[in-house]
């Protein structure tokens, strides 16, 4: 695996785990609903990097 591909990874995967933080204190349902899907479309794009199925032009 490439060095950009693992940093990537790396990010994505903070980016995750900072939502989730920012989820566990949500006051509305709006507000976690947001967070909920930021988590998913980030979670998907982590999931294609694993997988190398990401091309240069969506990184």
């Amino acid at each position: 695996m490439s060095d950009v591909r693992e940093l990537l990874i790396r990010g994505s995967e903070k980016v995750i785990g900072h939502y989730r933080v920012l989820l566990a204190g949500a006051k509305s349902e709006a507000e976690r609903e947001l967070y909920r899907a930021r988590i998913a479309r980030e979670q998907r794009l982590l999931d294609r990097l694993q997988h190398g199925l990401l091309d240069r032009s969506a990184a």
